[in-house]
């Protein structure tokens, strides 16, 4: 049986559009047993049975956090498609933070057909999910983490997911992209087909055109057989690109112009084939950069980062490291056929103070050591085979601070120096040059001990 609840928010007044007639909606779509409507304040009394959808009507002024929050405690199984009405009042393009948590949602007035196709979307979704997670998900595929910069970028995984368009997800080594990728993927209509991840930076240039689009057979030597590419290999799904900065310049160009059509050609092909892959693209370097150093082709660089998604750096989201380190503990025990131990509260400490420079990556490698080499009730700090980060950053604090401060000196010297020897030693205009009034100039020369006389013109 398939039960519907609309739930009406606090001070909601029905408008004038085609909410008012949605229980009828509902009934003529034929996929429920039964539609029950009531306000948020006896929702929790009233509803007799679990719905498997609930559609919360609220005003958009009133933006209904409480309503959404109240609908996915109470129940967390069913899909949460909400409706804002009076979608006339100025709101200024603001989207709430409570709507990142909902499946769905739509402004009233809306079209019928648009909304039933939906509705049916998520009902779809609901029972793929029932049947159990995808075949290539393991424990480690989790989102682990409370922190607020860690939760908005969760928050916007689900927002990505309902959309086909390129996404570029940019963070540190290790911080965890291609498990965002895969959230994307999980969550979006395409989680039924493959998501094929592959690392750019392992492809060598004269084979990336072969291993994205495939082969036929005596397409060169040695083709004795046809291949398909990975992109026939994604198809309906979505191709995983990490390290998407270390493709060379013709790898760039072949990857594009698949972009601007979704048409690819087989190597010994006449004709091409049309895809229908999502791509996703992942890098640890400023793009932007790189292309302003010509690296990075920008048209590239505009078709891929359509939308974008930063994950933060372990070292910024410091209050999820005993979360994720317990997590992993629970995990490697299972694998390697331990019982779980604690981490005592030395190895916590230990755990907090480190900088984490290869982020989760090194957090997961260093519990799997701790797990594999010693088997016992309790981790101590002894069992974590980390540097002690006290000592060691402070040095390496001091060597920063050391560096920069030469690499400044060492540049408003020689700045000085070339303004003064382009300006024939003369203070006022090498002043006005470099944006300074002459005193402050003057100073500048004293400070470096420079002679101005040593830059004026020699006579013969």
């Amino acid at each position: 049986m398939r039960n519907a609840l609309i739930i009406n928010g606090n001070g909601f007044i029905p408008c004038s559009h085609d909410c008012s007639s949605l229980v009828a909606l509902l009934q003529r779509a034929h996929p429920f047993d039964r539609v029950q409507e009531t306000a948020i304040a006896s929702a929790q009394t009233e509803v007799e049975v679990t719905p498997d959808l609930i559609l919360p009507r609220f005003q958009i002024e009133g933006w209904a956090t409480y309503e959404l929050e109240v609908c996915a405690r109470v129940w967390p199984t069913a899909r949460i498609f909400a409706l804002l009405c009076n979608r006339e009042v100025e709101y200024k393009g603001r989207i709430p933070r409570a709507l990142f948590d909902v499946d769905d949602f739509l402004f009233c007035p809306y079209d019928e057909d648009e909304f039933l196709l939906r509705m049916k979307r998520l009902l779809k979704r609901r029972k793929e999910s029932e049947s159990g997670p995808p075949t290539n998900s393991i424990d480690r595929d989790v989102l682990i983490g409370r922190s607020e910069v860690f939760l908005e970028a969760v928050r916007q995984v689900g927002l990505l997911a309902q959309s086909k368009a390129p996404v570029v997800i940019s963070g540190e080594t290790g911080s965890g992209k291609e498990l965002l990728a895969r959230a994307i993927h999980y969550r979006s209509q395409r989680r039924s087909r493959p998501f094929i991840p592959v690392n750019c930076g392992a492809l060598p240039d004269d084979l990336f055109e072969n291993e994205l689009f495939g082969h036929l057979k005596g397409a060169y030597t040695n083709a004795t057989s046809a291949e398909k590419g990975l992109i026939a290999e994604a198809e309906g799904g979505t191709l995983f690109l990490d390290e998407v900065d270390a493709l060379s310049a013709a790898a760039q160009i072949k990857l594009l112009r698949f972009l601007q059509s979704g048409e690819y050609r087989p190597l010994g092909s006449p004709r091409s084939s049309l895809a229908d892959v999502r791509i996703i693209a992942a890098t640890n370097t400023d793009l932007v950069r790189r292309v302003e150093l010509r690296l990075f082709r920008e048209d590239l660089l505009y078709r891929l980062n359509v939308l974008s998604l930063t994950i933060p750096a372990l070292r910024d989201r410091a209050t999820d490291i005993v979360e994720l380190a317990t997590h992993f503990v629970g995990v490697y025990a299972k694998e390697h056929g331990r019982l779980t131990p604690q981490l005592g509260n030395d190895a916590l400490s230990k755990l907090s103070q480190h900088s984490w420079p290869g982020n989760v990556r090194e957090l997961e490698g260093v519990i799997q050591r701790a797990i594999v080499l010693r088997d016992s009730e309790v981790l101590t700090a002894a069992d974590l085979d980390i540097a002690d980060s006290g000592d060691l950053d402070l040095a390496q604090g001091d060597l920063f601070r050391l560096g920069k401060s030469r690499a400044i000196v060492q540049f408003e010297r020689n700045f000085i120096a070339r303004l003064l020897a382009a300006h024939g030693g003369n203070i006022s205009r090498a002043a006005k040059a470099a944006g300074k009034d002459r005193r402050s100039f003057q100073r500048l020369i004293s400070k470096y001990s420079l002679d101005r006389k040593a830059f004026e013109p020699q006579l013969l």
